[in-house]
């Protein structure tokens, strides 16, 4: 990815909120994080959903509880950090800004407001007692409605997606910009007191990702300038408006370079998709169809890093509760090839998959890996979810989900 949640015009699938995989983050005692695996087979997983699938907020606890069948799983907080006052969350139908819009009222946040282009029904998550609007943000009449009376911003916005979809919409990517700039005018003007920013890796200059044996990226490494085509250069123009908000007219800017965030609930299929959802899904399509081969774009060296949902949620919240106005790198520094990252989904699948090389495919940068010097040094924190833990997670989510679709179509 590297990048946020999304508000994109092009309407996605409906997904309901089954299980985000309830990996038990690592708390304030320190302890280490412990993965809950979901065991039952895609099949039985699939049929044994409630009657709606949405999580449900247990207020005395300030736990979310996510119903699904027999089963209450509950996803314990980190940190107590809890923002006060009222709260908007754009790009709220989308990946990250549903997963942030959930975890805020986990928190304890009794004013959110979810704001996206699409539809309601066409939102990944819906999450009770929010307050939810269809806006298109790149109009400033709209972001002016969106901000009024609000004191924080969560700026998850864009239209984006997977390699694929970033390098054949350049144009679409770069007008995005007029979310981030209009939502900008809109919190200087409605006196928002802090605004967040979900910025990219995408940003960092390319002849520093030209090997897969990368040196993880600092976040001075963005300059000299040269980001990815299109995307990558409305995320670096964006910092810098934020940047000059804060020193012009004192609107408090916190931006986090987000490096491919995953996890369940997530976008897998229809050319949106990011590397971890899209080679589950082809591993698991390859079990249903019987072909037992898998497609991989380019030669399956290039490397990356890939954050679990979980831990780009946790960075977020502690950004926009520090005094960090500074771009800063949310991401993992666990780096694999994509090789590597179709291994351990065959390894969670049970699978061998012969593989078939798409050297024509878009590829993106030969290597590319977050230095978390900065965030650790700042924040006294970085990602810790492996991500074999995430992946098995993720995996089991898209099976319910293609398992659910697949026995509905015999």
């Amino acid at each position: 990815m590297g990048s946020a949640g999304s508000t994109s015009r092009q309407t996605a699938p409906v997904r309901e909120a089954y299980s985000r995989d309830p990996m038990v983050r690592r708390g304030i005692t320190g302890a280490p994080p412990r993965t809950r695996r979901l065991t039952r087979p895609a099949a039985r997983l699939a049929s044994d959903r409630g009657p709606s699938g949405r999580p449900d907020v247990d207020a005395a606890s300030r736990r979310l509880v996510l119903t699904a069948g027999k089963d209450r799983l509950s996803v314990v907080a980190d940190t107590d950090i809890v923002p006060s006052g009222s709260v908007l969350v754009t790009g709220a139908g989308g990946f990250i800004g549903g997963s942030l819009v959930r975890e805020l009222r986990q928190r304890g946040v009794g004013r959110v407001r979810a704001v996206d282009i699409k539809p309601l029904d066409a939102w990944y998550q819906r999450v009770p007692d929010t307050e939810q609007r269809v806006l298109d943000l790149a109009d400033l009449k709209a972001c002016q409605e969106a901000v009024e009376g609000i004191d924080l911003v969560f700026n998850l916005a864009a239209d984006m997606g997977g390699m694929g979809f970033i390098e054949a919409n350049k144009a679409l990517c770069m007008l995005s910009v007029l979310i981030n700039t209009h939502l900008l005018m809109a919190s200087r003007q409605a006196g928002v007191q802090r605004y967040f920013f979900s910025s990219s890796a995408c940003v960092y200059a390319a002849d520093r990702q030209v090997s897969p044996d990368v040196t993880a990226l600092t976040e001075g490494d963005a300059y000299p300038a040269m980001p990815e085509d299109g995307y990558g250069w409305e995320k670096l123009f964006s910092e810098r408006m934020c940047r000059h908000f804060q020193e012009d007219f004192g609107l408090h800017t916190r931006v986090a370079r987000y490096h491919n965030v995953y996890g369940p609930l997530g976008t897998y299929e229809g050319g949106r998709e990011k590397a971890p959802a899209a080679i589950c899904r082809k591993v698991i399509q390859a079990q249903l169809d019987g072909s037992g081969a898998i497609e991989i774009w380019g030669d399956g060296e290039q490397t990356r890093s890939f954050t679990y949902i979980d831990d780009c949620l946790e960075g977020t919240l502690r950004l926009m509760d520090s005094d960090i106005s500074e771009p800063l790198n949310v991401g993992s520094s666990e780096s694999v090839t994509i090789n590597q990252l179709v291994d351990i989904v065959e390894a969670i699948a049970g699978v061998r998959l012969k593989r078939h090389y798409r050297l024509d495919a878009p590829q993106g940068v030969r290597g590319r890996n977050s230095d978390n010097t900065m965030i650790k040094r700042l924040l006294d924190w970085e990602p810790t979810h492996p991500l074999e833990g995430g992946l098995r997670a993720t995996y089991e989510w898209i099976a319910s989900e293609m398992g659910l679709r697949a026995s509905a179509s015999v």
